[in-house]
């Protein structure tokens, strides 16, 4: 688009759909097809997971992270796993934000349950990301520059009544385009929504808690634990240099490949974490037998994987034990080297340290304790 100023509003952003030609051909349907087959298969190693709040409390801290990342507010998953839930009041500005965007990817998902994606919804998403009431935003002052130069390199639509109008093009695409893919609509519609930005901050965050959420409307998956901001961090340049082609060439064909390709990748990494995850529970189930057969039980080995940064509290609410005897328990587990003792403040941490190292490894391994590596990870699946 030669005559595309970045110094005026975008008021003639295009509606959607883009013309078929340039987001189906046999490259793109190709792709769709391997990333299909990702996300079944991530489903499917979902599935197999006994409790599903093990991985439902860790992958969305993860994505959580990142996505925040992106926008330059970071924490660490160490400091999310400490204060998620219980401690939240306590953190830092930059964690209580990354927890709040948890708190939003579970609030959409329930809510995506229920009724279709929507304005409302991203405004509802929006706000609890921010911890404020948000609305579409009506002023002329937003731009977007870059991070380095200060130069402007967009400058969305302006004025609520044709924000509104195009967020209703942008909803009604997603739920009535449905001879086009839905890989391919996730995609074209995270760009529209980028494109549009409708509220003073949040945006990028929002968007990609709605591409989880249209896979889950669209039966693609059944809980948020597609980590799929992990691609954009990996490759961010890219992310925003294909965002800003589509604007200035109309090139959807880069921009829908870029995105299948994060989510198959994406599914293929985290399939893998939750094979690693699974097997660690596993081994860490026969080592507790071994070393303390009067202390375990399958229902404390959950309660150790759903809160990696455990408090007696945790044993007591998932009724594992009474407050006494959970804190004899913890310190056991510390005794044997599943648990670390840790001070935060004047609260007793108990941390587990493999599984921590597993979450926020790049690679999905762990190491085996001393004494029980020779046994075969079928032995906890009774336990199941």
């Amino acid at each position: 688009m030669a005559d595309f100023d970045p110094q005026k509003p975008y008021n003639d952003l295009p509606l959607l759909p883009p013309p078929a030609e340039l987001i189906e051909n046999t490259e793109i349907l190709k792709k769709c097809i391997d990333a299909r087959v990702a996300l079944a298969e991530l489903k499917q190693a979902a599935e197999l997971i006994p409790n599903a709040a093990v991985l439902v409390n860790a992958l969305p801290l993860l994505e959580a992270r990142a996505s925040s990342e992106i926008e330059n507010i970071v924490t660490t998953t160490d400091k999310l796993f400490e204060f998620v839930d219980i401690a939240e009041d306590k953190a830092d500005a930059a964690t209580k934000e990354a927890l709040r965007y948890r708190t939003a990817l579970f609030e959409g998902s329930k809510m995506v349950q229920r009724r279709m994606l929507s304005t409302d919804m991203a405004i509802q998403i929006c706000s609890t990301i921010k911890g404020v009431e948000l609305d579409i935003r009506d002023d002329s002052g937003t731009r977007l520059s870059n991070r380095k130069t200060g130069a402007v390199i967009y400058t969305p639509p302006v004025g609520q009544k044709l924000l509104v109008e195009k967020l209703q093009n942008w909803a009604d695409f997603m739920h009535q385009s449905t001879t086009i893919d839905p890989l391919v609509r996730m995609a074209v519609q995270h760009y529209q929504f980028e494109a549009i930005h409708p509220f003073t901050d949040g945006n990028g965050r929002t968007g990609r808690i709605m591409n989880i959420l249209f896979l889950q409307q669209q039966g693609l998956l059944n809980s948020p634990i597609l980590y799929l901001s992990r691609h954009i961090i990996q490759n961010k340049g890219e992310y925003y240099r294909l965002l800003n082609d589509v604007t200035h060439n109309q090139a959807w064909q880069a921009w829908v490949m870029y995105m299948l390709d994060g989510v198959e990748q994406t599914c293929i990494w985290t399939t893998d974490k939750i094979k690693a995850i699974r097997e660690l529970m596993q081994h860490t189930s026969q080592y507790m037998q071994k070393q303390l057969p009067k202390t375990y039980s399958w229902e404390l080995v959950e309660v150790l994987f759903k809160q990696p940064y455990c408090r007696i509290n945790n044993l007591v609410a998932a009724r594992v034990a009474k407050r006494q005897t959970a804190s004899v328990y913890l310190k056991q587990l510390c005794d044997i080297g599943v648990l670390k003792e840790v001070k935060s403040g004047r609260e007793t941490l108990f941390v587990h340290p493999k599984y921590i190292e597993l979450l926020t490894g790049e690679e999905n391994v762990w190491v085996y304790y001393a004494g029980v590596e020779t046994e075969t990870a079928a032995v906890a699946t009774a336990d199941y």
